[in-house]
Protein backbone atom coordinates (compact mmCIF):
# COMPACT_ATOMS: atom_id res chain seq x y z
CA UNK A 1 0.00 0.00 0.00
CA UNK A 2 1.63 3.27 -0.78
CA UNK A 3 -0.56 6.03 -0.05
CA UNK A 4 0.95 9.15 -2.77
CA UNK A 5 0.61 12.43 -0.59
CA UNK A 6 1.85 15.87 -0.33
CA UNK A 7 4.77 14.95 2.66
CA UNK A 8 4.53 18.83 4.04
CA UNK A 9 0.60 17.95 4.47
CA UNK A 10 1.53 14.65 6.31
CA UNK A 11 3.92 15.37 8.42
CA UNK A 12 1.72 18.56 9.85
CA UNK A 13 -0.47 15.46 10.99
CA UNK A 14 1.08 14.55 14.02
CA UNK A 15 1.77 16.64 16.98
CA UNK A 16 4.18 15.62 20.02
CA UNK A 17 3.34 17.05 23.63
CA UNK A 18 6.00 18.52 25.68
CA UNK A 19 3.36 19.09 27.94
CA UNK A 20 0.91 17.11 30.30
CA UNK A 21 -2.01 16.66 28.08
CA UNK A 22 -4.97 19.00 27.93
CA UNK A 23 -8.15 18.17 25.73
CA UNK A 24 -9.17 21.31 23.12
CA UNK A 25 -11.53 20.64 19.76
CA UNK A 26 -8.06 20.69 17.45
CA UNK A 27 -6.00 17.56 18.38
CA UNK A 28 -7.16 14.28 18.93
CA UNK A 29 -4.87 11.12 20.71
CA UNK A 30 -5.42 7.56 20.39
CA UNK A 31 -7.60 7.45 23.13
CA UNK A 32 -9.91 9.85 21.52
CA UNK A 33 -9.61 8.30 17.91
CA UNK A 34 -10.46 4.69 19.86
CA UNK A 35 -13.71 6.83 21.38
CA UNK A 36 -14.65 7.87 17.96
CA UNK A 37 -14.13 3.94 16.16
CA UNK A 38 -15.62 1.87 19.40
CA UNK A 39 -18.84 4.01 19.21
CA UNK A 40 -18.90 3.56 15.65
CA UNK A 41 -21.39 1.18 13.80
CA UNK A 42 -18.90 -0.73 12.36
CA UNK A 43 -18.97 -4.53 13.37
CA UNK A 44 -16.20 -5.55 16.33
CA UNK A 45 -13.34 -7.29 13.97
CA UNK A 46 -13.53 -4.10 11.82
CA UNK A 47 -12.97 -1.71 14.93
CA UNK A 48 -10.31 -4.19 15.91
CA UNK A 49 -8.23 -4.23 13.39
CA UNK A 50 -8.71 0.05 12.69
CA UNK A 51 -7.44 0.41 16.37
CA UNK A 52 -4.48 -2.09 15.71
CA UNK A 53 -3.34 0.11 12.56
CA UNK A 54 -3.88 3.23 14.74
CA UNK A 55 -2.67 1.87 17.56
CA UNK A 56 1.02 0.59 15.27
CA UNK A 57 0.72 4.48 13.75
CA UNK A 58 0.67 6.27 17.17
CA UNK A 59 3.77 3.86 18.13
CA UNK A 60 5.96 4.33 15.82
CA UNK A 61 5.36 8.45 16.25
CA UNK A 62 5.78 8.10 19.77
CA UNK A 63 8.63 5.90 19.78
CA UNK A 64 10.65 7.91 17.04
CA UNK A 65 9.90 11.55 19.28
CA UNK A 66 10.98 9.71 22.35
CA UNK A 67 7.24 10.29 23.96
CA UNK A 68 4.65 8.16 25.16
CA UNK A 69 2.10 7.84 22.81
CA UNK A 70 -0.64 9.51 25.00
CA UNK A 71 0.88 12.57 24.17
CA UNK A 72 1.17 11.52 20.53
CA UNK A 73 -1.82 14.63 18.76
CA UNK A 74 -3.19 13.97 15.59
CA UNK A 75 -4.60 17.17 13.86
CA UNK A 76 -8.17 17.25 13.61
CA UNK A 77 -8.43 17.26 9.52
CA UNK A 78 -5.54 14.74 9.73
CA UNK A 79 -7.40 12.61 12.49
CA UNK A 80 -10.42 12.38 10.31
CA UNK A 81 -8.25 12.03 7.31
CA UNK A 82 -6.21 8.88 8.72
CA UNK A 83 -9.60 7.35 10.19
CA UNK A 84 -11.43 7.67 6.85
CA UNK A 85 -8.54 5.53 5.23
CA UNK A 86 -7.61 3.33 7.90
CA UNK A 87 -11.25 2.22 8.81
CA UNK A 88 -12.31 2.20 4.45
CA UNK A 89 -9.57 0.18 4.24
CA UNK A 90 -10.19 -2.77 6.70
CA UNK A 91 -14.04 -2.35 5.98
CA UNK A 92 -13.26 -2.61 2.03
CA UNK A 93 -10.71 -6.22 2.98
CA UNK A 94 -13.85 -6.95 5.09
CA UNK A 95 -16.37 -6.78 2.04
CA UNK A 96 -14.37 -8.19 -0.59
CA UNK A 97 -13.65 -11.67 1.50
CA UNK A 98 -9.64 -10.74 1.18
CA UNK A 99 -8.46 -13.39 4.08
CA UNK A 100 -4.60 -12.33 3.82
CA UNK A 101 -2.77 -9.73 2.29
CA UNK A 102 0.66 -10.33 0.42
CA UNK A 103 3.03 -7.27 -0.27
CA UNK A 104 6.17 -7.02 -2.27
CA UNK A 105 8.66 -4.96 -1.93
CA UNK A 106 7.71 -1.46 -1.16
CA UNK A 107 9.03 1.94 -2.32
CA UNK A 108 9.57 4.48 0.12
CA UNK A 109 10.92 7.00 -2.13
CA UNK A 110 14.04 8.84 -1.27
CA UNK A 111 15.70 12.26 -1.00
CA UNK A 112 14.69 15.01 1.93
CA UNK A 113 11.44 16.70 2.83
CA UNK A 114 10.50 19.88 4.74
CA UNK A 115 8.54 18.77 7.84
CA UNK A 116 7.16 20.44 10.74
CA UNK A 117 10.51 19.52 12.27
CA UNK A 118 12.93 20.48 9.75
CA UNK A 119 14.92 19.08 7.11
CA UNK A 120 14.23 15.06 7.16
CA UNK A 121 15.01 12.06 5.35
CA UNK A 122 13.10 9.98 3.30
CA UNK A 123 11.24 7.20 4.31
CA UNK A 124 10.08 10.02 7.26
CA UNK A 125 11.24 8.38 10.71
CA UNK A 126 7.39 7.11 11.81
CA UNK A 127 7.43 5.11 8.43
CA UNK A 128 10.89 3.88 8.46
CA UNK A 129 9.82 2.23 12.04
CA UNK A 130 6.73 0.90 11.02
CA UNK A 131 8.11 -0.79 7.72
CA UNK A 132 10.95 -3.04 9.82
CA UNK A 133 10.15 -6.69 9.38
CA UNK A 134 8.41 -5.63 6.02
CA UNK A 135 10.98 -5.50 2.50
CA UNK A 136 11.36 -1.90 1.19
CA UNK A 137 13.42 0.14 -1.27
CA UNK A 138 14.51 3.59 -1.43
CA UNK A 139 14.45 3.38 -5.12
CA UNK A 140 15.23 6.61 -7.26
CA UNK A 141 12.40 8.38 -6.93
CA UNK A 142 13.18 11.70 -4.78
CA UNK A 143 9.55 12.09 -3.37
CA UNK A 144 7.72 10.55 -0.59
CA UNK A 145 6.17 7.25 -1.97
CA UNK A 146 5.47 5.65 1.47
CA UNK A 147 3.18 7.42 4.39
CA UNK A 148 3.20 5.98 7.87
CA UNK A 149 -0.30 5.42 7.41
CA UNK A 150 0.56 3.69 4.06
CA UNK A 151 3.29 1.72 6.57
CA UNK A 152 0.87 1.37 9.14
CA UNK A 153 -1.44 -0.58 6.96
CA UNK A 154 1.20 -2.87 6.00
CA UNK A 155 2.62 -3.75 9.35
CA UNK A 156 -0.28 -4.93 10.80
CA UNK A 157 -2.34 -6.47 8.06
CA UNK A 158 0.46 -8.27 5.36
CA UNK A 159 3.01 -10.49 4.76
CA UNK A 160 5.83 -9.33 3.17
CA UNK A 161 6.78 -12.29 -0.24
CA UNK A 162 9.78 -11.80 -2.47
CA UNK A 163 7.32 -12.81 -5.68
CA UNK A 164 3.39 -13.61 -6.15
CA UNK A 165 2.78 -16.70 -3.68
CA UNK A 166 2.79 -20.14 -4.82
CA UNK A 167 -0.56 -21.23 -6.00
CA UNK A 168 -1.76 -17.79 -6.55
CA UNK A 169 -4.76 -17.64 -9.51
CA UNK A 170 -5.45 -13.79 -10.21
CA UNK A 171 -9.52 -12.70 -11.01
CA UNK A 172 -9.55 -8.95 -10.99
CA UNK A 173 -6.81 -6.48 -10.90
CA UNK A 174 -7.19 -3.35 -9.83
CA UNK A 175 -5.32 0.27 -10.09
CA UNK A 176 -4.91 3.22 -7.82
CA UNK A 177 -3.17 6.79 -9.22
CA UNK A 178 -1.13 9.12 -7.45
CA UNK A 179 -1.13 12.96 -8.59
CA UNK A 180 2.65 13.55 -9.04
CA UNK A 181 4.09 12.95 -12.73
CA UNK A 182 6.85 10.40 -11.94
CA UNK A 183 9.64 9.15 -14.09
CA UNK A 184 7.79 5.56 -13.21
CA UNK A 185 4.09 4.69 -13.17
CA UNK A 186 3.26 6.41 -10.34
CA UNK A 187 0.19 3.61 -9.60
CA UNK A 188 -0.15 1.13 -7.03
CA UNK A 189 -1.62 -2.63 -8.36
CA UNK A 190 -3.72 -4.68 -6.44
CA UNK A 191 -4.49 -8.43 -7.39
CA UNK A 192 -6.95 -10.52 -5.54
CA UNK A 193 -7.27 -13.98 -6.69
CA UNK A 194 -7.10 -17.54 -4.95
CA UNK A 195 -4.77 -19.21 -2.83
CA UNK A 196 -4.76 -22.46 -3.87
CA UNK A 197 -3.56 -24.33 -0.16
CA UNK A 198 -1.45 -27.92 -0.45
CA UNK A 199 -3.17 -30.49 0.15
CA UNK A 200 -0.82 -31.76 2.87
CA UNK A 201 2.33 -30.38 4.52
CA UNK A 202 3.50 -29.98 8.45
CA UNK A 203 2.23 -27.70 10.69
CA UNK A 204 2.45 -26.73 14.44
CA UNK A 205 0.41 -26.75 16.77
CA UNK A 206 1.05 -23.78 20.24
CA UNK A 207 -0.45 -24.14 23.26
CA UNK A 208 -0.39 -23.02 26.51
CA UNK A 209 -2.86 -24.19 30.02
CA UNK A 210 -4.42 -20.95 31.69
CA UNK A 211 -6.11 -20.92 34.85
CA UNK A 212 -5.78 -17.40 35.98
CA UNK A 213 -7.08 -14.99 33.32
CA UNK A 214 -9.46 -13.00 33.10
CA UNK A 215 -12.56 -14.70 30.39
CA UNK A 216 -12.95 -11.30 28.60
CA UNK A 217 -9.46 -11.15 27.74
CA UNK A 218 -9.42 -14.30 25.63
CA UNK A 219 -11.19 -13.23 22.36
CA UNK A 220 -8.64 -10.26 22.01
CA UNK A 221 -6.22 -12.35 22.10
CA UNK A 222 -7.73 -14.95 19.19
CA UNK A 223 -7.79 -11.86 17.14
CA UNK A 224 -4.06 -10.63 17.78
CA UNK A 225 -3.16 -14.11 16.85
CA UNK A 226 -5.55 -14.69 13.52
CA UNK A 227 -4.64 -11.33 12.49
CA UNK A 228 -0.64 -12.20 13.18
CA UNK A 229 -1.02 -15.30 10.66
CA UNK A 230 -2.48 -17.90 12.72
CA UNK A 231 -4.33 -20.23 10.83
CA UNK A 232 -6.99 -21.45 13.46
CA UNK A 233 -7.36 -20.47 17.12
CA UNK A 234 -9.42 -22.46 19.75
CA UNK A 235 -10.01 -23.04 23.51
CA UNK A 236 -11.03 -26.02 25.24
CA UNK A 237 -11.89 -26.73 29.05
CA UNK A 238 -9.68 -28.53 30.76
CA UNK A 239 -9.05 -29.73 34.35
CA UNK A 240 -5.62 -28.51 35.95
CA UNK A 241 -3.45 -29.56 39.36
CA UNK A 242 -5.52 -29.21 42.22
CA UNK A 243 -8.84 -29.49 40.72
CA UNK A 244 -8.70 -26.14 38.90
CA UNK A 245 -10.96 -25.15 35.93
CA UNK A 246 -8.90 -23.42 32.86
CA UNK A 247 -8.54 -23.45 29.49
CA UNK A 248 -5.71 -24.54 27.10
CA UNK A 249 -5.56 -22.03 24.59
CA UNK A 250 -4.38 -23.57 21.17
CA UNK A 251 -3.03 -22.25 18.06
CA UNK A 252 -2.58 -23.67 14.32
CA UNK A 253 0.03 -21.67 12.60
CA UNK A 254 3.19 -21.90 10.08
CA UNK A 255 6.51 -23.28 11.52
CA UNK A 256 7.60 -19.68 10.22
CA UNK A 257 5.16 -17.38 11.95
CA UNK A 258 6.32 -19.52 15.40
CA UNK A 259 8.25 -16.53 17.21
CA UNK A 260 5.73 -14.20 16.70
CA UNK A 261 3.12 -15.85 17.47
CA UNK A 262 4.27 -17.68 21.05
CA UNK A 263 5.17 -14.00 22.02
CA UNK A 264 2.03 -12.99 21.36
CA UNK A 265 0.93 -15.76 23.13
CA UNK A 266 3.61 -14.70 26.37
CA UNK A 267 2.69 -10.89 26.47
CA UNK A 268 -1.58 -10.73 25.70
CA UNK A 269 -1.77 -13.92 28.41
CA UNK A 270 -0.97 -15.01 31.94
CA UNK A 271 0.83 -18.27 31.03
CA UNK A 272 4.42 -18.57 31.81
CA UNK A 273 5.85 -21.12 29.06
CA UNK A 274 4.23 -22.28 25.68
CA UNK A 275 4.35 -25.95 24.09
CA UNK A 276 4.18 -26.84 20.44
CA UNK A 277 4.40 -30.01 18.47
CA UNK A 278 3.73 -30.56 14.73
CA UNK A 279 0.94 -31.98 12.99
CA UNK A 280 -0.19 -32.29 9.17
CA UNK A 281 -3.57 -31.71 7.77
CA UNK A 282 -5.57 -31.62 4.50
CA UNK A 283 -8.15 -29.34 3.65
CA UNK A 284 -10.63 -28.50 0.44
CA UNK A 285 -10.26 -26.59 -1.76
CA UNK A 286 -12.19 -22.92 -0.90
CA UNK A 287 -14.00 -19.86 -2.94
CA UNK A 288 -15.67 -17.27 -2.13
CA UNK A 289 -18.73 -15.47 -4.20
CA UNK A 290 -21.40 -12.93 -3.81
CA UNK A 291 -24.96 -13.91 -3.97
CA UNK A 292 -27.81 -10.67 -3.96
CA UNK A 293 -30.90 -11.50 -1.86
CA UNK A 294 -33.97 -9.00 -1.81
CA UNK A 295 -32.72 -7.59 1.27
CA UNK A 296 -28.73 -7.10 0.16
CA UNK A 297 -25.60 -9.18 -0.76
CA UNK A 298 -24.16 -11.76 1.14
CA UNK A 299 -20.75 -13.36 0.16
CA UNK A 300 -20.80 -17.41 -0.11
CA UNK A 301 -18.17 -19.95 0.76
CA UNK A 302 -17.66 -23.06 -1.03
CA UNK A 303 -15.56 -26.08 -0.44
CA UNK A 304 -14.72 -28.08 -2.98
CA UNK A 305 -13.43 -31.69 -2.94
CA UNK A 306 -12.16 -33.44 -6.37
CA UNK A 307 -13.71 -30.87 -8.15
CA UNK A 308 -17.20 -31.14 -6.76
CA UNK A 309 -18.95 -28.53 -3.97
CA UNK A 310 -19.06 -30.31 -1.13
CA UNK A 311 -20.11 -27.55 1.43
CA UNK A 312 -21.81 -24.39 0.90
CA UNK A 313 -21.45 -21.70 3.91
CA UNK A 314 -22.92 -18.34 3.87
CA UNK A 315 -20.95 -15.82 5.97
CA UNK A 316 -22.28 -15.06 9.17
CA UNK A 317 -21.54 -11.46 9.42
CA UNK A 318 -23.12 -10.37 6.09
CA UNK A 319 -26.06 -12.55 6.96
CA UNK A 320 -26.63 -10.94 10.46
CA UNK A 321 -26.35 -7.05 8.97
CA UNK A 322 -29.48 -8.16 6.86
CA UNK A 323 -31.38 -9.63 9.43
CA UNK A 324 -30.99 -6.68 11.45
CA UNK A 325 -32.00 -4.42 8.88
CA UNK A 326 -34.66 -6.44 7.19
CA UNK A 327 -36.24 -7.67 10.72
CA UNK A 328 -36.03 -10.98 9.84
CA UNK A 329 -34.97 -14.00 11.23
CA UNK A 330 -31.25 -14.77 11.03
CA UNK A 331 -31.76 -17.94 10.19
CA UNK A 332 -34.27 -17.22 7.32
CA UNK A 333 -31.42 -14.98 5.79
CA UNK A 334 -29.11 -17.63 5.79
CA UNK A 335 -31.38 -20.21 4.75
CA UNK A 336 -32.08 -18.08 1.53
CA UNK A 337 -28.52 -16.90 0.93
CA UNK A 338 -27.66 -20.61 0.90
CA UNK A 339 -30.50 -21.64 -1.67
CA UNK A 340 -29.68 -18.93 -3.88
CA UNK A 341 -25.72 -19.84 -3.56
CA UNK A 342 -27.30 -23.48 -5.04
CA UNK A 343 -28.83 -22.12 -7.42
CA UNK A 344 -25.99 -20.07 -8.79
CA UNK A 345 -23.98 -23.03 -9.05
CA UNK A 346 -26.85 -25.01 -11.37
CA UNK A 347 -26.88 -21.77 -14.00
Amino acid sequence: HEHHSDCTQHCHQVKVSEEPVHHHHEHRNLHDIAHIITHSDLHDKIKMQSLQVFTALAEAEAKVHGKTVDEVHFHEVGAIDTIIDIAGCVLALEYLGIEKIFVSNIHTGSGFVNCAHGLMPVPAPATAELLQGLQHSHGKIEKELTTPTGAALMKVLAVSTNDIPQGFSGSKIAYGAGTWDLEIPNVLRISIGELEAEAGGELLVAECNIDDMNGELYPYVQERLLQAGALDCWLTPIIMKKGRPAQTLSVLLDPQNLDQLTDILLTETTSLGVRYYAVHRHINYRKVTIVSLPEGEVRIKYAQMDGKIVNIAPEFEDCKVLALKSGHSLKTIMQAAAAAAEAQLEQ
